[in-house]
């Protein structure tokens, strides 16, 4: 299994699709491995070089002891690329994969092509939502908040017309580690970037889910209005966009996304 070490800990990742196109980095929501981005490679390998990863204390990279920040998880991101000597990736991410690339955003972009932020906000939830979320696994495990997870990740209609879309996430999330869970959580709950994106410049198109409980279409318009020419394309779904609306998640990027390289 392809790893590499970042900053005290073994990040797993895995390249695909072709390796002479524009490379597009993936990074997964909270309780979720690189596999989430399974709907998306028919439609990506044969026109990107796809870079999936795990970020630390998820999948098969490794769990860490200290406290990390969207600003570490940023870093990863950088070290990896450093060690795979890429240069410049268009970068979609979503939930906390949409956090960091914000922060690569403001803090980075010499190494982006573009950013693709789905189903983020600038800032998510309250400190006391994620306190109360780190303190029930931290007692009774990711199992213990996994049904509440899938009801803000699914709009009702999907997770009862596709329930083998829906198995292969809450088999992700019951998988990891609560330690790992425990740690982006506090991430994110310390994680305030409503000043910070104002400093993206980069070509940026953001998705969001009309009935997303966790980052909702308000949050989506406020990154847009911040994000100088930032596009805004909203799905009828919740807050898995690329599972729970796959085809039209894949012609949004898609279309972005040559739209990018056309120009360059």
């Amino acid at each position: 299994m392809p790893s590499i070490e970042v900053s005290g800990a073994r990040l797993f990742y895995t390249l695909s699709g072709k390796a002479d196109a524009p490379v597009l980095m993936m990074s997964n929501s909270l309780g979720t491995t690189l596999e989430m981005w399974q709907p998306q490679l028919a439609a990506m390998e044969g026109r990107f070089h796809l870079l999936r990863y795990d970020m630390r204390g998820h999948g098969k990279s490794d769990v860490t002891e200290a406290a990390c920040s969207i600003a570490t998880l940023g870093q990863d991101v950088l070290s990896l690329l450093d060690e795979l000597q890429i240069e410049k990736v268009h970068f979609c991410g979503l939930s906390i994969g949409g956090v960091i690339g914000q922060w690569l955003g403001a803090n980075a972009p010499q190494r982006l092509k573009s950013l693709v932020l789905c189903n983020t906000a600038a800032t998510i939830g309250t400190l006391d939502s994620w306190n109360e979320r780190i303190a029930a696994v931290e007692q009774g495990g990711v199992a213990s908040i996994a049904d509440a997870a899938i009801q803000r990740w699914f709009t009702p209609a999907f997770r009862l017309a596709s329930p083998g879309a829906v198995a292969p996430l809450q088999a992700m999330l019951l998988a990891t580690n609560p330690r790992g869970y425990v740690l982006l959580c506090a991430a994110l709950r310390d994680m305030d970037q409503r000043k910070l994106v104002e400093r993206i410049h980069l070509p940026t198109f953001i998705i969001a889910g009309d009935h997303d409980p966790a980052t909702t279409l308000e949050d989506a318009k406020f990154l847009q209005g911040r994000i100088p020419g930032a596009k805004l394309v909203s799905l009828p779904v919740a807050h898995i966009s690329n599972v729970e609306a796959a085809d039209q998640f894949n012609a949004a990027v898609i279309e972005f996304l040559q739209g990018i390289d056309n120009r360059a």
